[in-house]
């Protein structure tokens, strides 16, 4: 893996960042506000605002771990992409991985079959795996 495909298989939404950084500091003033309460005397709105606070914080905590262990299992996988080679003369195929330059109908070095006559490229396909099929009983 790259270290491009690394580092965006890290990455968290700047949205939910966004978010969840408004949600702390929402929290932060609500835990804030509650001690504030406490010490007025007002020891109800101390419970509602510390509980609010705290609910917020934890919430947060959670959503920013999901993310993070989400986005750590992502993979992604380039697709295999082979090439297709085929002799005109004595039609032999073969397939290798495709190459930088290789399009449909480029020719190639000679046959090692017919020395005489050039290979071609006669296709360009990307291999696709089938999952495993999960059935829930």
């Amino acid at each position: 893996m790259t270290q491009n495909q690394s580092s965006s298989a890290n990455k968290i939404s700047s949205y939910l960042m966004f978010i969840v950084l408004i949600v702390i500091g929402l929290a932060i003033v609500a835990l804030l506000s509650a001690v504030y309460a406490y010490t007025i005397g007002q020891d109800v709105e101390a419970g509602f605002l510390a509980l609010i606070g705290i609910f917020a914080l934890a919430l947060s905590g959670v959503v920013l771990y999901q993310t993070r262990r989400r986005a750590a299992t992502m993979k992604i996988e380039p697709p295999k992409v082979m090439t297709y080679i085929e002799c005109k003369s004595c039609g032999t195929k073969t397939t290798r991985e495709f190459q930088r330059g290789d399009f449909v109908f480029k020719e190639l070095d000679a046959c090692p079959k017919c020395p005489e006559q050039k290979q071609m490229i006669t296709g360009v396909y990307k291999e696709i795996k089938e999952k495993e099929k999960t059935y829930a009983v």
